[in-house]
């Protein structure tokens, strides 16, 4: 699936948020690739998403207090991601099946929740939600290839 730029979609935020999704695809060709690489790969993989979540939480965070009104839920709600990603990467290395299953779904979770944002630009609904199927794509290969 290509990422396609609408017209106001600034061209430097499309090329990292294209960059910022090798690690995602690339543990999981490199564990079919060299299977041997598998558990440091998955544990990679497991590390880098659950940092994108506590990245894109804080974005929400960031929002909610520069609102002119802010608002005590989001601000709240905004740590979740965060604190979830850390939950999910204590889990062993044996559970890794559970642990990208989990980091998957708190991506879709979190792109939902970004979807419904109404404080960003126009052309951020559609970047946001294309890098968000890439993003669990990759973490369902990592759950195919690198789980224990």
């Amino acid at each position: 699936m290509a990422i396609k730029a609408s017209a106001t979609t600034p061209p430097w935020v499309l090329r990292c948020g294209r960059l910022g999704l090798i690690p995602f695809l690339a543990p999981g060709l490199a564990g079919w690739i060299w299977p041997a690489a598998a558990p440091t790969a998955g544990a990679a993989l497991a590390v880098y998403a659950a940092l994108i979540l506590s990245f894109l939480g804080g974005g929400r965070w960031g929002m909610a207090v520069a609102a002119p009104q802010v608002d005590s839920r989001i601000v709240s709600l905004a740590m979740l991601p965060s604190l979830a990603g850390f939950a999910l990467l204590m889990l062993p290395a044996e559970a890794r099946g559970w642990q990208l299953a989990g980091l998957a779904a708190a991506h879709v979770l979190q792109g939902v929740w970004d979807l419904r944002a109404t404080t960003v630009p126009p052309w951020y609904a559609g970047l946001r939600g294309q890098l968000t199927l890439v993003a669990v794509a990759g973490l369902a290969l990592g759950l195919v290839v690198l789980r224990p």
